[in-house]
This record gives structure tokens, C-alpha cells and sequence, in this order.
């Protein structure tokens, strides 16, 4: 009988983003090699502290032990807090933890306070999650970024297990443009106000596509004004497929610089795109796939210059943009779903 599995995940209602993505992948990829898989969602809120821990506790209450009278026979969890599902035969491929409660405590990017309440929910969802990913029968993590997290505050090991970019072989290079690409949900954290600053300091008309959504457009607006730089600055919003492709495929550059990320679609599309990837030393799992110097450049996240003189020099030497984005394609061959999928379903 056809092996059943259930990918769960937690999602935001109306917010749409990289792991919804890895979601969708996932199954179609597990259904083309001849498995049955059916995504499983819960719906997630921090509207309270009260609300955050209810949506936690909501999956200890998932039964997926069987649906409609025939059993399923591995779920495979993903972010938080679906992993605190219940299962016989349950995987873990962690996207990330509560990120708030763990290393961004502290930051400007955390709500959580120093107080006896919040200090009380940091330690439920510490122990939370120590308990329920103990209980995998296999713990990958998205990035060896976040599998270190992992190991560093809850001492548990994790095998780094890089999702392939969502399109599959429907990448392609065409000429270097003139707009340096990246996309994304318009957050804080992404830190697409660092393009526009570098923007606003190169020696050439180069331009910046930022694609996507989210609640700091009107303010990537008003600072691409403020810097003098808005007739060089596009926003789209979110692209569809074919359009997001063809982006990829003209942009000089792919700038993607946000803090600390899990793991990074853009640049895994970059590359496989053949553009070079600018980026920071605090990006996170960026610079699991970016080496500077050799498929892009990586800086400081304070130095503007730096970052500007990096799309300069690409936008006066195509032929090293050209040789850069090529050694990044090569980095990104061994990501395959062959791999992923016989790593998640080893134990059926």
C-alpha cells in the first residue's frame, strides 16, 4: 500500500513565505516519487503571550495516527510549534525554533521582555521543544545554521539537510542588466534598507528591484526618497513565477543581507540563476553557499562603501560578475530532492 505522510506546519493565516513554500515543494516532490502526502496546518498567533502557547499546545492535541480509517505513516514536522505533534514515526526538518525566545532575545528583533511572565513563556517553550524534538526518530535541520542554534541552547544534534530552490531546473542566465535583485517578505530582519543605503553610494546608475510584501514597504518608499534614490528603486510586490525567474535571470547582482537567517531561498535561486550573491558576515545560512571573493561578496553590515564599491566593481566588470555567478551555480549542483526525500523517508 502507498506509504502516507503528513507534512506539518504552522502558518500564519494570509502571510505567505519561504516555508510555506518548502511546504508545497515538499509534497509535490514526495507525490512524484510515488508516495501520498497531504500538507497539515495549524494556525499560529503571538497576539498574547496566552495565544503563542495555546497555538503551541493546539498540535500536542493533533491526532494523525490514522486518517479517514487508514493509518499515516510518518508525518514530517517543520517549524514551530507543529513539532510538538504527536506521531509513532515522526521526523523533524526543522525550519527554525521560536526564534524570539532563543537568540534574538535581547534584540531589537524579540518582544519578549525581562519580565517574571515572559521570562516564564521563554522557559515553557524551552522546555517545549526539548522535549517534543527529543521525541524524533530523525532530527534534519533546514541549514547547519539553524542545526547549530539547536545544538547550542537545547543540546540536541541535528543533520543539516539544504532544501533545494523551490523551481527546480527552471532557472536560467541570460546578460548581466543594471538592477541589482532580491526578494522576499518586506520585514525588519530581511534589511532591504541596507540596498537602498549602499545604493545611494555607488559611483553608477545602478538600480534595485525588491520584490515582495510586507509591512515595511511605505518605509523602503519613503527612505529610497529620503536618499535621493527612488527613480533607481522598484518595488513590484510579489512576482509570479516566470516573472520572478526572468529577474533573476537579467539582474547584475543579487543582494541578500538578513540577520542571522535559518537558510535563505534568494540565494540558492541566485546562484542557481549564475548571478553572484552581495551579502553581510552576520547573514546566517548565506554564507553557507557564499564565499567572498569567489561566487560574491560578503561584508560588514555597517560598511555602505563596501557594499557599494562590491556592485560597482560588478557593474563595471560584467565578465567577473559573469565568473562569479558561475562558480555559484556549481556550489549549489549537490542540492537535490533525490536526496532530501530519501534522508525523511530512510525509516519507512
Amino acid at each position: 500500500m502507498t506509504p502516507r505522510i503528513a507534512i506539518c506546519g504552522s502558518q500564519v493565516p494570509f502571510v505567505s513565505g519561504g516555508a510555506e513554500l518548502l511546504y508545497g515543494t515538499l509534497r509535490d516532490e514526495l507525490c512524484r516519487r510515488g508516495f501520498e502526502a497531504e500538507i497539515v496546518t495549524l494556525p499560529f498567533s503571538w497576539r498574547s503571550r496566552e495565544a503563542l502557547l495555546q497555538s503551541a499546545f493546539a498540535w500536542r492535541l493533533v491526532d494523525l495516527q490514522e486518517a479517514g480509517g487508514r493509518p499515516v505513516d510518518l508525518v514530517i514536522a517543520t517549524r514551530f510549534p507543529s513539532y510538538l505533534v504527536r506521531h509513532r514515526r515522526k521526523v523533524v526538518w526543522l525550519i527554525h525554533q521560536l526564534r524570539q525566545a532563543y537568540e534574538l532575545l535581547g534584540t531589537p528583533y524579540s518582544d519578549f521582555a525581562d519580565t517574571p511572565e515572559d521570562r516564564r513563556t521563554v522557559a515553557m517553550i524551552r522546555g517545549m521543544d526539548r522535549r517534543a524534538l527529543g521525541e524524533a526518530r530523525a532530527l534534519f535541520a533546514i541549514s547547519g545554521n539553524t542545526a547549530a542554534r539547536l545544538a547550542r541552547f537545547n543540546g540536541l544534534e541535528a543533520t543539516p539537510l539544504h532544501p533545494p530552490p523551490p523551481l527546480g531546473d527552471r532557472y536560467r542566465q541570460e546578460a548581466h542588466g543594471e538592477a541589482v535583485f532580491t526578494a522576499g517578505r518586506l520585514d525588519p530582519m530581511k534589511r532591504f534598507d541596507l540596498l537602498l543605503r549602499a545604493l545611494a553610494r555607488t559611483k553608477h546608475p545602478v538600480r534595485a528591484v525588491v520584490a515582495g510584501e510586507g509591512p515595511e514597504r511605505e518605509r523602503l518608499l519613503a527612505l529610497a526618497a529620503e536618499l535621493g534614490v527612488a527613480p533607481r528603486v522598484e518595488l513590484p510586490g510579489r512576482l509570479d513565477e516566470e516573472e520572478l525567474l526572468g529577474r533573476y535571470a537579467r539582474a547584475l547582482a543579487v543582494f541578500y543581507a538578513p540577520f542571522d537567517e535559518d537558510y535563505g531561498y534568494v540565494t540558492v535561486e541566485a546562484f542557481r540563476s549564475a548571478r553572484p550573491v552581495v551579502t553581510t558576515a552576520d547573514a546566517g545560512g548565506v554564507l553557507e553557499f557564499v564565499a567572498d571573493g569567489e561566487n560574491g561578496f560578503v561584508l560588514p553590515p555597517a560598511d555602505l562603501d563596501g557594499l557599494a564599491a562590491a556592485f560597482d566593481r560588478l557593474w563595471e566588470d560584467r565578465a567577473l560578475a559573469r565568473r562569479l555567478g558561475a562558480a555559484g551555480r556549481e556550489r549549489t549542483a549537490a542540492l537535490t530532492w533525490n536526496r532530501v526525500v530519501a534522508a525523511l523517508t530512510a525509516g519507512l
